[in-house]
Parts: structure tokens; C-alpha cells; sequence
């Protein structure tokens, strides 16, 4: 510290430059002296998202409901992460799926008022089926939305997620964190069954695979895919071990049993609520924040249809999963490390996706079932949905750019895909990831339907109908390799 202080007062430019260069160097290969010379920070916030009673609910086929409750208040919850020098940003939100068009501008809104580039901010919904759309309305929903003026929920939206960031920003303190992963396997299923002989399918077709089969369904031969058990957790505590926030990712859809008519952020609301409750986290100031994110779960759910059949009150499954999930964060979260400082990185990229469009046999199908009459017998329950979705899928754009994008936390990876994404796809990503650990948030900044394997696009099913998916059968291979190059990138 004496020569450093000599060279100053003698006023030697270039020993100065230099000694600066020579340090950077040596903190770029060092991060613990990083470590010892910045202070790792951490805040939590939440911010009301609850639409007006009224809002149509969308999650199930037909017109939405209109909300006539408020059961559980909706949220955009957020965990601001800093080293530093880099500031990375998680914001889960209260909805099915948000398109990219709200996202983006909640971003921006983000950049302008806290300087957070918005690559580092990574955004996701956490697919409750009981929130009103932030995909549009009407007509316009499910179409191609570049361009299209938000709407009032939209834009509602956008402000009270940035209002999120910045509570989240200004809560920021010293702060040390962990993580660790646990293994809840009872209460996921893979709802892709693999049945005795094809099913039809509403484009006149028949299908190998058939989602939700019913209970105990004799032509039930194995079920089509995996499922993942692991619940991935990072938590942030106080220097004096006061629990700041903590975020968890699972593999499972959702969990429903909620009225039609319903407002509900279902079991990703309630494992929040309970694991502030475990964790004697109530009634702090600033609050304590639990998140729940939705892991790979694009084709498992809750329903084990080999039985024995279940029958629950509202809210009452909900509960049990939420319970059992943060039962066992918690078991894990008294065993996991604290550091007091870790290097933080992000990456994205844009990938360009060729459009699954209809051919010209699946346009006349659809305007031929649109045309009949009332009285004919439908060949599928779903056929005139599907028909509106083939002819609505016919406006799309040729290719689309996707954002994909990943955060590094010390030796933990975090993916963020813009898809509902089968179970397999998460798996590969944590077999293939460069990190020590890692998981992948879906439905994360964008929302474009499914996102199935090319081997799951050939037994057909549900999620691979068009309009239920919207991008070339390879897309996932792509995807899993860019996400790959993403990780690399943030690792070094």
C-alpha cells in the first residue's frame, strides 16, 4: 500500500496505468479478492398484479368466466441479486403466459429507472390457470402480437412489474447466499400416455399419444415422457441469517381445483406463503419473499390416471403439493453452504424459429368444420377450436426471433425458456450443463405454446397440435444447443 501511494503523489502516469491494469487482471482471475473487496447485496419485493373483478379467467377451452372472486391475490414477484459489479433480476409472475411484447416494455421500463440492462432481467409467468390474460383478448389471443398496442391489463401489468424491480432494488442490503436442490417425486406425473390403439385428434386424424386419458383408462399401454423431481432452490439471508427471499423451481404444470369463477395464483402462491411460514419469516421489515417458478413441466401434471381416483374440496390438492414442496426445501435448506460473495453473469440471444404453418388440406378442414351445421356431431370436442386456431396461425410470420437466455450464479446455472417445455428437454439441459448445478425457469420472457421433443411431435397429442405449438418440430434440439452455448458463455 506504501509504493501504491508513493507512485501516486510522484505522479507516474504510467506506473499508475499499469498498477490499474495489473490488478483488474489479477481480480479477473481471482474472484476472491473480488470477493473480498465487494460486498454481495440481495432484495425481495412483491407488487399487487390482481385484475378487476369481471376479467375474463383464462387456462380452460371455451369463453373465459368472468371473475366473481378473489381467492388469493395475484403477484409479480421479484429477487434482485448483486456482486457488485453485476446485477442480475427475477421477476415470476401471477399468469398462464405473458407474451414478449410486455415483457420487453416492463424491461425497458426497468432500464430507464434503474440502469439494469435488460439482458440481466429475466422475467417469467408461472402458469396459474386462474388469472385473467396478459396475451390480449378475444380474437386476438393466440395470434401473432408484434406490433399490437398493449391493452389495460397489459399495460397495468408492465408498470407494476418494474414498480416490483425497484421496491426489490431499493430493499437491497448485505446479504449472503445459497442454494440446493431436493427430490419431490409423489406428486408428479407425465399426462402424455401412450394408448392401446390411436386416438382421433381435431384435424381429422388420429394420434399415439393422448393427454389426460381419464382414471384408469383400459387402453392405457406407458406413459410417453419423464417427469423430474428435483425442486432447485436459491435462498439470500441477512449477514445475520434473517431470510431475505427465496426462489424455487418445479417441474409440475399446476395443480387447479379452483372454481371457474375464481382469482387464484394456485400452488405456486400457497408454497410461498408456506415456506414463509416455515422459515419464521413473517412480519419482517423489509418481508420476506417465497417464489415458486415453473421448472420443465410442459407435459406433467398433478393426475395420476392409474388411480386411485381423488376427490378434494377447492384449494384443498393445492395445499398438500404446496406443503409437501416446501417440506422438503426447508429439510434442505438447513444442510446448504452461505457465501458471502459469488460472481454473477448473464447472457442472451435471439434464435430464429421457422413457423409451423397449416398446409392447405388442414385450411380446407378447418373452414369445412367451421361451416357445419349445429346439428352435425363433431368428429373431436375440440375440432372448431382447433379449426379457429388453423386458420389464426395462417397470419403468423414465416420465422420468429425467440429470446433465450441464461444467468450465472457462482457455480449454479439458470436457463430461461420462452415455452411451456417438456420435462426431457429440462432434463438434458441439467445432464449437459457445464455447471455444478443448474435448472431451467419456462415460460420466461415470451410465451409461444409448447415446446416438444421432435420424437414427441411423431406420436402427435395434445401439445403438439398446431396452434397449441407454433414452431418447427426441431426447435428443441436448437434450443437446448443455444441454450448450452449461453451457459458457456456466462461461465467463463
Amino acid at each position: 500500500m506504501e509504493r501504491i501511494i508513493k507512485i501516486l503523489n510522484n505522479g507516474n502516469a504510467a506506473k499508475i496505468s499499469l498498477l490499474i491494469f495489473s490488478f483488474l487482471v489479477i481480480l479477473h482471475f481471482d474472484p476472491g479478492l473480488h470477493a473480498q473487496t465487494a460486498t454481495f447485496r440481495a432484495g425481495a419485493s412483491t407488487a399487487n398484479i390482481t385484475p378487476p373483478l369481471g376479467s375474463g379467467l383464462v387456462g380452460n377451452f371455451g369463453v373465459p368466466p368472468p371473475a366473481n372472486f378473489v381467492h388469493d391475490e395475484l403477484h409479480a414477484r421479484s429477487l434482485v441479486l448483486d456482486d457488485g459489479t453485476t446485477k442480475l433480476v427475477f421477476v415470476v409472475v401471477d399468469n398462464v403466459g405473458i407474451i414478449r411484447e410486455v415483457f420487453d416494455a416492463a424491461k425497458q421500463l426497468i432500464l430507464a429507472e434503474t440502469k439494469i440492462p435488460t439482458a440481466h432481467i429475466l422475467m417469467s409467468a408461472d402458469h396459474t390457470h386462474s388469472a385473467s390474460s396478459a396475451s390480449g383478448v378475444g380474437e386476438i389471443r393466440g395470434g401473432w402480437s408484434a406490433g399490437r398496442p398493449l391493452d389495460d391489463y397489459q399495460r397495468f401489468l408492465v408498470r407494476r412489474i418494474a414498480d416490483g424491480v425497484r421496491i426489490a432494488v431499493n430493499n437491497l442490503e448485505p446479504a449472503r447466499i445459497g442454494w440446493g436442490a431436493g427430490n419431490a417425486p409423489q406428486h408428479l406425473f407425465n399426462r402424455r400416455w401412450k394408448m392401446k390403439s390411436p386416438v382421433v385428434n381435431p384435424f381429422g386424424g388420429k394420434d399415439q399419444v393422448q393427454m389426460n386419458p381419464g382414471i384408469k383408462n383400459p387402453d392405457l399401454v406407458e406413459p410417453a415422457g419423464a417427469t423430474d423431481p428435483q425442486v432447485s432452490f436459491i435462498s439470500v439471508q441477512s449477514l445475520r441469517g434473517r431470510p431475505i427471499g427465496l426462489l424455487a423451481n418445479y417441474s409440475l404444470h399446476y395443480v387447479g381445483g379452483v372454481p371457474g369463477d375464481h382469482i387464484s395464483a394456485d400452488y405456486f402462491a400457497v408454497f410461498a406463503d408456506r415456506i414463509q411460514e416455515l422459515l419464521k419469516a413473517d412480519r419482517q421489515d423489509p418481508p420476506f419473499v417465497g417464489i415458486m417458478s415453473n421448472g420443465t413441466s410442459g407435459d406433467v401434471n398433478n393426475i395420476n390416471v392409474r388411480g386411485p381416483a381423488e376427490k378434494h374440496e377447492p384449494y384443498v390438492k393445492m395445499r398438500i403439493v404446496a406443503n409437501d414442496v416446501a417440506t422438503e426445501v426447508l429439510r434442505v435448506y438447513k444442510t446448504i453452504q452461505y457465501k458471502d460473495w459469488v460472481p454473477l453473469s448473464a447472457a442472451q440471444s435471439e434464435l430464429n424459429l421457422k413457423v409451423r404453418r397449416p398446409t392447405p388440406e388442414m385450411m380446407a378442414y378447418a373452414q369445412n368444420v367451421l361451416t357445419k351445421p349445429e346439428t352435425e356431431m363433431p368428429v373431436h370436442r375440440l375440432e372448431k377450436t382447433y379449426a379457429e386456431r388453423t386458420i389464426q396461425m395462417n397470419g403468423w410470420p414465416q420465422n420468429i426471433d425467440v429470446l433465450l437466455q441464461t444467468f450465472r450464479i457462482g457455480d449454479l446455472g439458470v436457463a430461461a425458456i420462452p415455452f411451456e417445455v417438456f420435462t426431457e428437454i429440462g432434463l438434458d439441459i441439467k445432464a449437459r450443463s457445464p455447471f455444478k448445478s443448474s435448472f431451467t425457469i419456462s415460460l420466461a420472457n415470451g410465451s409461444y405454446g409448447y415446446l416438444p421433443t421432435p420424437e414427441q411431435h411423431q406420436l402427435g397429442g395434445y401439445e403438439t397440435w398446431l396452434g397449441t405449438n407454433r414452431v418447427e418440430t426441431t426447435a428443441s434440439r436448437k434450443i437446448v444447443s443455444e441454450i448450452l452455448n449461453l451457459f458457456n458463455q456466462v461461465q467463463k
